[in-house]
């Protein structure tokens, strides 16, 4: 056969296979659209809607939605650094582009510099002296953090919550101070309220979120620094830290405070710090008053489990590294503190740590934090698996990126604080296969495999492991 002709054969063999290929792969396709739905969840249908809501309803407002200020990228609060990425027209800045709430609604300059919000605690009747100006809680493990036997704890003191101080009540409250498009607040004009099947959906998406139980101490850390963190942080007479934050959780011990061991408000006396970031630009920052109206200087404490990547610390953002504020609980503005002088009594002495122990109680703390991450990336991969086919392509699509917003969190939390180079490594490397994942459609389920492999993989080299 001549050239011609031999090429005229391969050609309609190329043809032959492409159109093999095709069939092939519109049968791939079929039999995949073909797959029978598994049977509705009521409760994760409850917890989609839910999540829909918090990063997409408006309630008839200025633009902001939950999710404008609890990001999920940045482990659902807001840090100085992420506001800095954002464009100049996102709703987190509607103050600074619609001229109806230029006065009174939030401060532009400690919002960008220092992520703090104006909130109206103790009423809207004078925008101009009667606010506070606090940083954004994170929304992670709520299960674990709002129950009280003096009522729900929620945000930094509880007093964002109108009515019943309950979880729906502080979406409530968080419409009216954040969402309206005047400073007027008036239901109906300026934002419309959540009706209760709202509500029902948002508290269940916000109680989903992070761990659902808490941690049992010690673990059997690798890492000689964190693991003597570990023992300072549960010892009565150094650090003392397990008395408020029992299991590194929110809740009180009840060895010192009584059963249950829920959660509590404490004046700890960060009001009192010297130098407060805020109060040096020369803007008005009134006293917060925390707890109540009027308030009695109390605030709510927060887990420290998720503390490590959910930073600037406190209600007021006064301290930026973990370590900054493990060593808050050495100065006087803590020991002099109602807080400090319970802990006092309670344990027969002041907290007193050295530069080294401050460090090591802050590794532990990196390293529970990182391990959180990785537990929570972990769910977020074997979600995104979508087997079989129990959430839609763009909810995979989404716990693929919180996924790999969580591994880098992890890796970060490490290397700030100097600790297991080879896990921040490995974790990396988790990272990279899930962002490959996301990006692929016919290796997906492989490679989110081999990122579930690598993660555990990591977890090894923090913690022994059964």
């Amino acid at each position: 056969m001549n050239r011609r002709g031999n090429a005229q054969r391969h050609r309609k063999l190329r043809s032959v296979f492409a159109y093999g290929a095709v069939i092939s792969l519109l049968a791939i396709l079929s039999a995949c659209e073909s797959m029978p739905p598994a049977p509705p969840d009521p409760q994760q249908a409850l917890i989609d809607r839910g999540e829909d809501i918090f990063f997409n309803e408006t309630f008839n407002g200025n633009g902001r939605t939950c999710g404008t200020c609890h990001r999920a990228e940045e482990n659902f609060a807001l840090s100085p650094a992420f506001i800095a990425t954002l464009p100049q027209d996102d709703p987190l800045f509607i103050a600074e582009n619609n001229p109806d709430l230029a006065t009174g609604f939030e401060n532009p300059l400690l919002m960008r510099k220092f992520a703090l919000i104006v909130e109206n605690q103790d009423g809207f009747d004078d925008l101009a002296n009667n606010f506070n100006m606090r940083g954004i809680p994170h929304t992670l493990g709520l299960p674990n953090t709002i129950a009280s036997t003096q009522g729900p704890r929620t945000g930094w003191s509880g007093d964002g919550a109108p009515l019943d101080g309950s979880l729906r009540a502080f979406a409530v409250g968080a419409v009216i101070q954040h969402f309206p498009l005047t400073t007027n607040r008036i239901a109906g004009v300026d934002f419309r309220l959540p009706t209760d099947e709202e509500l029902d959906a948002l508290e269940a998406f916000q109680l989903s979120l992070g761990r659902q139980e808490e941690l049992q101490l010690p673990l059997p850390l690798k890492g000689v620094v964190a693991s003597r963190g570990q023992e300072i942080f549960l010892d009565n007479a150094a650090g003392k830290c397990n008395a408020c934050h029992f299991n590194a959780g929110a809740n009180g011990n009840p060895a010192i405070f009584g059963a249950p061991n829920d959660n509590r408000n404490f004046n700890t006396g960060v009001e009192n710090l010297p130098d407060r970031p805020a109060t040096l630009t020369g803007e008005l920052v009134p006293i917060d008053d925390g707890f109540g109206t009027p308030g009695n200087g109390e605030f709510n404490t927060p887990s420290i489990i998720e503390a490590a990547d959910t930073g600037p610390f406190f209600h007021d953002n006064s301290v930026e590294t973990i370590e900054g504020a493990v060593a808050f609980y050495n100065g006087d503005s803590f020991t002099n503190s109602p807080a400090g002088q319970l802990i006092i009594g309670a344990t027969g002495g002041a907290i007193n740590l050295d530069a080294t122990q401050v460090v090591e109680v802050a590794a532990f703390l990196r390293v529970i934090n990182a391990l959180e991450n990785i537990r929570e990336s972990i769910v977020q991969l074997e979600r995104a698996l979508n087997k079989p086919r129990k959430i839609s392509r763009e909810r995979a699509q989404s716990a693929l990126l919180r996924a790999i917003h969580e591994t880098e969190d992890a890796a970060m939390v490490l290397s700030a604080g100097g600790l297991h180079p080879e896990a921040a490594q490995t974790l990396q490397m988790a990272m990279s296969l899930e962002k490959k994942a996301q990006r692929s459609l016919f290796s997906r389920s492989k490679l989110i495999h081999q990122a579930l492999e690598t993660l555990k993989e990591a977890r090894t080299k923090l913690v022994e492991t059964s």
